[in-house]
């Protein structure tokens, strides 16, 4: 789908009837929008609850991590430690595209308060650094597999509005990728900042389980009443 140059190219579900509420969702590293695309139906939430869906594909760019080759992603990892050495330039570019598509969202005439930001790995951890930073309150924020990127900058740059924007950060109990203390150690930071942050496990590794999506679609649909 070609769109503005200024916006992401994005795949997009849509309701049949005008949208009334918006979901952008983020895919992980390597990947693209197409990686969650099958799995929106299962949610039983664009017809029902009249929401759009728009999953952007991200920039390809040379990933440090993965010998320097040139693959889909917001921003690049540097090492295998996420904490050390991150790409505050990348990841903040991205915030910006993100940011442009929420504003996308806004003039297509859904509010900020129906706009949900979701995502997958580094995705999720875009996602989570962007929707707390955001100037205008959001429906919510969902964090799959995932963590908390720059956390020692969130206390100066996270916006009043959306402190109590509600958080939903679901992890594989046995994820090789990101590991669970890592995410553990964002939601420990995040509550100790102030936020309210619905905390799910499962017993899968760095994926989506069949569990996870029927609490995720509760999640969602209460974001969404």
């Amino acid at each position: 789908m070609q769109m503005d140059s200024a916006v992401l190219d994005a795949v997009e579900i849509s309701p049949a009837g005008p949208a009334r509420a918006a979901i952008l969702w983020l895919h992980g590293l390597g990947a693209d929008g197409h990686d969650f695309e099958p799995l929106i139906p299962q949610l039983g939430i664009v017809e029902e609850h009249g929401v759009r869906v728009v999953l952007p594909h991200a920039p390809r760019r040379p990933v440090t991590i993965n010998g320097g080759m040139a693959m889909p992603a917001w921003y690049d990892i540097p090492g295998p430690d996420f904490r050390q050495r991150q790409d505050s330039a990348g990841i903040r570019a991205s915030q910006q595209q993100l940011c442009a598509l929420i504003e996308r969202e806004i003039s297509r005439g859904i509010a900020a308060e129906r706009i949900l930001l979701a995502g997958f790995s580094q995705g999720g951890a875009l996602v989570l650094h962007t929707g707390l930073r955001y100037p205008r309150p959001l429906a919510g924020v969902l964090v799959l597999s995932a963590y908390l990127p720059l956390a020692d900058t969130l206390q100066a740059e996270a916006t009043a509005i959306n402190r109590s924007v509600p958080l939903m950060m679901a992890h594989g109990r046995q994820d090789p990728v990101v590991p669970l203390s890592l995410a553990e150690q964002s939601r420990d930071l995040l509550q100790q900042q102030g936020y309210t942050v619905a905390w799910h496990t499962y017993a899968m590794a760095h994926a989506v389980c069949p569990e996870e999506l029927l609490d995720i679609r509760a999640w969602l649909v209460d974001c969404l009443a």
